[in-house]
């Protein structure tokens, strides 16, 4: 089997938000084959990510065999180093290496779990992530729930406590609470909040501060109160082995449309697991996520996704609080292009 075609758009929907999470957040990508099959995944960069699959990285896979995975991520990231060790150029990488992950899996005439070595659990608990106020109708339904709190920094702690322990209450004491701060806080500020929380029950306090700020994540990490999650904004298991070697964060949350495709993703699972993190893909209930969670994770708990990507076929629907590993081969998204709006 070889590569005759490597071709990338940027797929719209009517919801998607008018903000970079669709300008630059996500590209699909598909690899063709001389066998009829074709390979599809879902990256980032938008526009640049585009112009990156179909130029660099189309020109290193043509007419090559698709099979050794490792092999073509490494001669792919080679070729644009001088540009793009971290960023757009890796999440446009990510929807490749995807789409390989895909053709392996059809190839082979299955799943992308059974690639990783045979899905652990079939199914797994879903956090949902809640942008503003607590919809009455969320109540109940998920064990786990993450409070975006990342224009905050104006808010002073005492309020911010008011508003989580008003959060908890509407809750009650069984689901986990989380805090996702992205990026916006300082030391300062992300310390007297997590002081005031920690009796709520807190598991984690995602993203305070930038993600470069690896000195002040390592002052969070010996005296903030509740453990310190991050690394959706993190690239490549050579990104992530600072972070983890450090012990920056206790949670690590790749996202693997944007951090380097599956075979970061497992690399990054190995570090964690021998260092005992813990990882939580972000947004890892899409399809793209849910093999390593069910192959890779000894604890999984996956993150909703982004609702207005309805143009992926297979995506499994969240049922009480749960999400089912799609069946299929590959991934399980069989993506008819005809219906596609670019």
């Amino acid at each position: 089997m070889k590569i005759t075609e490597v071709r990338a758009c940027q797929p719209l929907s009517p919801t998607s938000p008018a903000d970079w999470r669709t300008s630059l957040g996500q590209i699909l990508v598909a690899i063709d084959t001389d066998v009829g099959l074709t390979g599809y995944g879902v990256g980032g960069g938008g526009a640049a990510g585009i112009h990156v699959v179909r130029t660099v990285l189309r020109e290193r896979l043509l007419g090559r065999d698709p099979a050794p995975l490792a092999k073509l991520w490494d001669d792919m990231y080679a070729s644009i180093l001088a540009f793009g060790r971290k960023g757009l150029a890796i999440m446009a990488l990510s929807g490749v290496d995807l789409a390989l992950w895909d053709l392996a899996g059809k190839a082979a005439k299955t799943s992308v779990a059974n690639l990783l070595g045979g899905a652990k659990h079939r199914r797994a608990p879903v956090y949902v992530t809640v942008w503003d106020d607590l919809p009455p109708d969320l109540v109940g339904k998920y064990s786990a729930y993450k409070l975006h709190v990342g224009n905050s920094l104006e808010t002073s702690p005492t309020d911010l406590e008011a508003r989580l322990t008003d959060f908890r209450r509407a809750l009650g004491p069984a689901p986990q609470l989380m805090i996702d701060a992205w990026m916006r806080w300082t030391i300062p500020h992300t310390l007297e909040v997590a002081r005031r929380v920690a009796p709520l029950g807190v598991a984690w306090i995602e993203e305070p501060l930038s993600p470069d700020d690896l000195a002040g994540y390592a002052e969070l990490t010996r005296n903030c109160p509740i453990p310190i999650a991050g690394g959706e904004h993190e690239f490549t298991a050579i990104g992530f082995r600072e972070l983890i070697d450090r012990r920056l964060h206790q949670v690590l949350q790749p996202d693997v449309c944007w951090c380097g495709g599956m075979t970061q993703l497992v690399k990054i699972y190995a570090l964690a697991h021998a260092a005992g993190l813990r990882v939580c893909p972000h947004r890892g209930a899409e399809i793209w996520s849910l093999p390593a969670l069910a192959a890779l994770d000894p604890e999984p708990l996956a993150e909703s996704g982004r609702p207005w990507i309805d143009w992926v076929p297979g995506q499994p629907a969240i049922q009480d609080g749960f999400i089912d590993l799609p069946e299929g081969w590959g991934f399980g998204a069989d993506i008819d292009e005809s219906r596609l709006r670019t």
